[in-house]
């Protein structure tokens, strides 16, 4: 499936079925454009979470990220299209998007958007690891 990213979201099928699990990525290398400035603004990406049938491909995922390089988009509106894009390819339990922008023009902002519960099986890794500091 081709993301607003402009590039191709891969997935391989989930090779642990028969129990919840949490899978996080981050990097650190997220660029998108400020829509009213066209002033770069750098982020940190971190994707969380508990894989249904498919999981998604990692170099994929940083080449679809790496399409909103050249995109005016502002930081709520990006954070959501990852999440809605990631969905739909991937059909999780659950899924969390956090994007930590540095800080431009004094403020910094961080938002965040998840896509249905975490089981309560992954719920404990969700609160006790892979906090983004």
């Amino acid at each position: 499936m081709e993301g607003r990213g402009n590039a191709v979201i891969e997935t391989f099928v989930n090779p642990q079925l028969e129990r919840p699990y949490v899978i996080s990525c981050e990097t650190t290398e997220f660029t998108c454009l400020c829509p009213r400035t066209g002033q770069p603004d750098f982020a940190t990406v971190r994707l969380q979470y508990v894989p249904d049938q498919r999981c998604v491909e990692l170099r994929s995922l940083k080449r679809y990220l790496w399409g909103y390089r050249t995109r005016g988009v502002f930081h709520e509106a990006v954070c959501n299209q990852i999440l809605n894009d990631l969905v739909q390819q991937l059909s999780p339990h659950w899924m969390r998007i956090t994007l930590r922008f540095n800080i431009r023009g004094g403020i910094a902002t961080t938002v965040t958007t998840q896509h249905g519960v975490c089981p309560q099986d992954a719920k404990e890794i969700t609160t006790s690891q892979h906090k983004l500091e």
